[in-house]
């Protein structure tokens, strides 16, 4: 198994940058990888970010690379109730920090927004400092 960086499945997704595209396809579909929760986020930050892609298409590229059969995504189920939180109107990083607190007792932040939509969504409280 391979673990591998942001910039690959990036070109995966997009499909630019030339020839890396195409070593990026032989990355992908050629070995067994592993995605850590580090690259997740910065995956979707990028696509968000620097491609400009709404919410909907990044969760929609995020399923695309996770349904690969030579995928596998550290802390799946972490990952997916993000996604899932994401999906209802959460940012997807303040999702990931929340679905990685679920045994403990509440998430506490300065973000009110967050407070607001995190209300009944997750299994772990959200509430203000």
């Amino acid at each position: 198994m391979l673990a591998i960086d942001t910039n690959i499945v990036v070109r995966y997704l997009v499909g630019d940058g030339g020839e890396q595209f195409g070593r990026a396809v032989g990355v992908m579909e050629g070995n067994e990888v592993s995605i850590s929760l580090t690259v997740v986020l910065e995956t979707e930050c990028v696509l968000r970010e620097a491609y400009e892609l709404t919410r909907d298409d990044v969760l929609a590229a995020l399923r695309k690379v996770f349904g690969l059969p030579t995928v596998s995504v550290r802390d799946e189920q972490v990952v997916r109730n993000a996604m899932n939180l994401a999906a209802a109107g959460m940012d997807f990083p303040d999702a990931l920090h929340v679905a990685q607190s679920s045994d403990c007792a509440a998430f506490v932040t300065f973000d009110k927004r967050l407070v607001r939509r995190g209300k009944g969504s997750t299994h772990v409280s959200i509430r203000s400092a």
